[in-house]
């Protein structure tokens, strides 16, 4: 038997500050057949893109730190998050977003990148689809200090460190964010580095 059927999707919008936030009541259909009435929140900030920046011949990594208020509502003491470069899709576009983005935080000016994988973050509570993507980079590459977008309030710490040290990092809890951490596992797995 057919299961899995969603139809009488009804949405209603409880926010729209930053993102959009919206209550959906939607009837979904039962492995028996039958039909159920059910009600979920779903958070749309849109989709975004993620790199690891790697350079292998001297066996780094390039991650940023800044200040992540939701983990410090839930129990991250300062709030302080290290995580791999990310950002919102600007119009749709993975890969110019994310070069856009390499260069506003973390200052390198890089070309060629690689998409590995995608995937939904929290699929329970979040729309977003996040696009994961690997690039090499230099010292010749660093064409600003990078820091994040001021008219975004961002204040980001570029961080240049060993990929040894950054997966002990992810073991010890240092690292806790899970874009990075599946970045970071990739480039383990691959032996990019």
């Amino acid at each position: 038997m057919k299961y899995g059927n969603v139809r009488n999707i009804k949405k209603e919008l409880l926010s729209d500050n930053w993102y959009s936030l919206n209550r959906v009541t939607f009837e979904y259909q039962r492995e028996d057949g039958s039909w159920e009435t059910q009600i979920r929140e779903a958070y749309d900030r849109g989709n975004g893109a993620v790199i690891l920046l790697y350079n292998k011949e001297k066996g780094t990594v390039v991650l940023t730190r800044q200040f992540r208020m939701p983990t410090y509502l839930n129990g991250n003491e300062d709030g302080m998050m290290i995580e791999a470069c990310a950002g919102i899709l600007e119009k749709g576009n993975a890969i110019e977003t994310i070069k856009m983005e390499v260069l506003e935080e973390t200052g390198y000016h890089i070309e060629k990148v690689e998409k590995v994988l995608e995937s939904y973050m929290s699929p329970g509570s979040v729309t977003e689809i996040l696009h994961f993507f690997i690039g090499e980079y230099d010292s010749h590459m660093k064409k600003t200090e990078g820091g994040g977008s001021s008219e975004e309030t961002e204040n980001i710490e570029v961080l240049e460190m060993p990929f040894r040290e950054a997966l002990t990092m992810m073991k010890s809890g240092e690292i806790r964010d899970a874009k990075t951490i599946m970045l970071l596992q990739y480039a383990q797995i691959n032996d990019l580095i």
